[in-house]
């Protein structure tokens, strides 16, 4: 485990869908943060909610704002470190446009690495 870490921590999952350009430059500002553990990415598409669409002029803008290339970044880490990382996530995936994209966090209730001996 990283710095800062204990076994006595509750874990937390953290996730967060982000516009896939934000993945690279979220990446490394995680990496400078002892604490990181790692983290996965899967890419999604997302939809925009109805009132997003009613929102928006109609016609082709409407239509692109349908399934929109994403990326879910999950990263599951001890609760001392989940606020430093939700702030880093929030600052480096911020752009202030609409589909900037969500964190969430729930709380992991089994937690074991495949490494360790069963």
């Amino acid at each position: 485990m990283g710095e800062g870490m204990t076994t006595t921590d509750a874990m937390i999952e953290i996730r967060a869908v982000i516009r896939p350009a934000r993945l690279d430059p979220l990446r490394a500002a995680l990496r400078q943060i002892p604490e990181f553990p790692g983290m996965s990415v899967i890419k999604i598409d997302g939809c925009s909610a109805l009132w997003v669409e009613q929102s928006e002029p109609g016609g082709i803008k409407r239509d692109l704002l349908d399934y929109t290339p994403k990326a879910m970044v999950t990263i599951v880490a001890p609760e001392s470190a989940v606020e430093v990382l939700i702030a880093t996530i929030h600052r480096i995936a911020h752009t202030g446009r609409m589909g900037d994209g969500l964190i969430w966090t729930c709380r992991v209730e089994n937690f074991i690495r495949i490494t360790t001996p069963a």
